[in-house]
């Protein structure tokens, strides 16, 4: 089922279990791909999504009644650079326009922060993702690191 009203906010500490619950909602089918590490740290713990929250800018998408049915971090990684992680979405919401609302807002903020080239990571598996990417104007760097021993693909975009 596809819905279509949601708004996008900065995320708060209060935020901390929605986040949770939609990076979870969302790679649940991939965990089988994944490491233990890996996915422990693309779904967040509650104590790593509270750095998280205090270390980046994070944005939710929240349906009407308040919950998080979509999520999205940024920082700057170095003067020029912007860098993207955790990108996620709900399944039930995947195709309504949240990831796509989502990562204008978080390049939006980085371009604020005067970076010219925005970075994110992604493995393998995500592969719908992959192309989510690709047409919103990322390519790979062709820079691959290891991931808690996956493949690690980096994209990047001059924003």
């Amino acid at each position: 089922m596809k819905h279509s009203t949601f708004q996008i906010r900065r995320a708060t500490p209060a935020d901390a279990t929605g986040i949770l619950d939609c990076l979870r909602a969302a790679f649940g089918e991939y965990q089988r791909h994944y490491t233990e590490g890996a996915y422990l740290d693309t779904v967040l713990t509650p104590e790593s999504v509270q750095t998280r929250l205090s270390r980046s800018t994070v944005f939710v998408a929240l349906d009407t009644m308040q919950q998080v049915v979509g999520t999205v971090s940024c920082s700057q990684a170095d003067a020029q650079e912007g860098h993207i992680r955790g990108m996620a979405v709900r399944p039930e919401w995947q195709g309504a326009g949240v990831s796509a609302q989502l990562l204008q807002r978080v390049e939006s903020e980085l371009r604020n922060k005067k970076c010219s080239r925005v970075s994110l990571d992604t493995t393998e598996p995500l592969r719908r993702a992959m192309r989510f990417y690709e047409r919103n104007g990322y390519q790979q760097s062709g820079k691959v690191a290891d991931f808690f021993g996956m493949r690690l693909i980096e994209y990047i975009k001059n924003v």
